[in-house]
């Protein structure tokens, strides 16, 4: 028993069928595809001139065909001197008129034919015409030679009981019907490779503006060298893929140098810490590696400052990881929050700092609704508190004001020199004069980016007098959140 393989209606299929081909004409260079589609557009618009331009040839030859058929009307004489010697031309018996088949059929059954003319095969339009049913009729016909024929039947007045039929060999016309088709044929061919040359050197001009931005990003793919513009010309389509493809090098040029800037500013700032955290440790270790124990007082110190050290980076590393957020808008819709609120939360842990350093909060916060992330928000007015708090002197105040949308924290601290105003935002950057102090410089960065998400606006300036202060404009909500239950 033997087993037929590969002969499903599958088998051997691969590339053959419409998918196939689809599947070829996809891969090829997109200035082919173009110029081949251009070809093929080319091809059927010429294909359905000519063959529009041959019907309409054909059905005018045809109609004009008929037309003249129907108006011969051969001579009186010629038709008796037919009829009188049907079978044979005698002498003098002249030509029928322009070379028509003319044949005379009667009544009781004579057909007569042109001499020389083979004879037409007599059909029920020409019986209808002798019979008085019809006055005139055309008609498709073969004569006994096989040759096919138009054939006009109508009744003459001057014969009795007879009707004329006049033809003309359908030849005459399918001739010069067959050369203008073979005429359109090579000029639609001809038109479709002309066509094609066309397509393929308009495409290879409208594609060198992508030739060149492909070009640009192998270029940045092979070296990651993301300074390179593509020059841009025009407004159109290609002009703007041009644009944004330069904008995005850019983009992606200046963020990859903030997350250098960024590592490379979190490295400097860990490294204190850690020193100094490796340092406390490894004196611990070596009193107890060598039996010489510290005074209590010394390793108490010890404990304390390691204590502060990794307090100091677990601070750091929450910032960092704040930071490292997408700085844009938070997931999902905004919510409602209560501003007043989270800046009674934040008074409240800003009071403890402030006991402990001497310092007075005088606070008035009126009600205020704001669309924001609750956490975020909160954290930024504790960083605005906490900054206030730690440059303020021993026994100062420190005001506080929540007013149509806009918190103001006064202290009177040092205040901020002029020059070092526009880089209080930034990250990492710490005043020379702040360097000795707790800190990784990143809290005034966090309270920016959540004012700036959430719509507003940050600002630090000098206080009339000395000191600085902070404000924070945000703008409500349209409607306070519905109550809880």
């Amino acid at each position: 028993m033997s087993t037929a393989t590969g002969s499903g209606p599958g088998a051997g299929s691969s590339g053959a069928g419409p998918s196939g081909w689809l599947t070829r004409f996809r891969r090829l260079p997109l200035r082919s595809r173009l110029a081949l589609l251009t070809a093929a557009a080319v091809a059927v618009a010429v294909a359905l001139a000519a063959g529009a331009c041959w019907f309409v040839a054909k059905e005018q030859l045809g109609n004009q065909r008929d037309t003249t058929l129907t108006n011969v009307q051969p001579d009186e004489d010629y038709l008796r001197n037919l009829l009188s010697n049907c079978g044979a031309r005698p002498p003098g018996l002249p030509p029928a008129p322009n070379a028509y088949t003319v044949q005379i059929i009667t009544a009781n059954g004579v057909v007569c034919t042109t001499p020389g003319k083979s004879p037409i095969t007599v059909q029920a339009e020409d019986l209808a015409v002798l019979d008085g049913r019809e006055n005139q009729v055309l008609h498709d016909a073969r004569a006994a030679d096989g040759t096919r024929l138009r054939v006009a039947t109508s009744r003459n007045d001057r014969l009795r009981n007879a009707a004329v039929s006049v033809a003309q060999p359908l030849s005459d016309i399918d001739k010069p019907l067959q050369s203008l088709a073979v005429v359109l044929v090579v000029t639609a061919g001809v038109g479709a490779l002309a066509a094609a040359m066309a397509g393929l050197g308009i495409a290879r001009a409208a594609l060198r503006p992508v030739d060149r931005l492909t070009d640009a990003v192998e270029h940045i793919a092979q070296t990651e060298d993301l300074a390179v513009r593509i020059p841009v010309d025009g407004e159109d389509e290609i002009a703007r893929l041009s644009r944004s493809f330069n904008s995005m090098t850019a983009a992606l040029a200046s963020s990859r140098d903030r997350q250098q800037q960024l590592i490379a500013d979190a490295g400097h700032e860990l490294r204190t810490p850690l020193t100094s955290l490796r340092m406390n440790i490894d004196l611990l270790a070596r009193s107890e590696e060598t039996g010489r124990a510290l005074p209590p007082e010394d390793r108490k110190e010890l404990l304390a400052s390691v204590r502060a050290q990794m307090t100091e980076l677990a601070a750091l590393i929450g910032d960092l990881q704040e930071l490292s957020r997408p700085d844009g808008p938070p997931d999902g819709p905004p919510q409602v929050v209560a501003f007043h609120e989270a800046a009674e939360r934040a008074l409240e842990r800003a009071r403890l700092r402030a006991a402990g350093a001497g310092l007075r909060i005088d606070a008035r916060i009126d009600p205020w609704y704001v669309r924001a992330e609750p956490a975020a928000l909160e954290r930024a007015v504790v960083n605005v508190l906490d900054n206030a708090v730690k440059f303020s002197p021993r026994g100062g105040t420190v005001e506080v004001r929540l007013t149509n949308g806009e918190l103001t924290v006064c202290d009177e601290g040092p205040g901020i020199p002029d020059d070092e105003l526009p880089h209080v935002f930034d990250r990492f950057w710490r005043s020379p004069s702040a360097r000795g102090m707790p800190g990784s410089g990143l809290g005034l960065s966090i309270v920016a980016r959540t004012v700036r998400q959430a719509g507003g606006e940050a600002t630090l300036d000098r206080a009339e007098g000395g000191g600085t202060i902070a404000r924070v404009r945000l703008p409500g909500a349209p409607t306070e959140p519905p109550p809880l239950g």
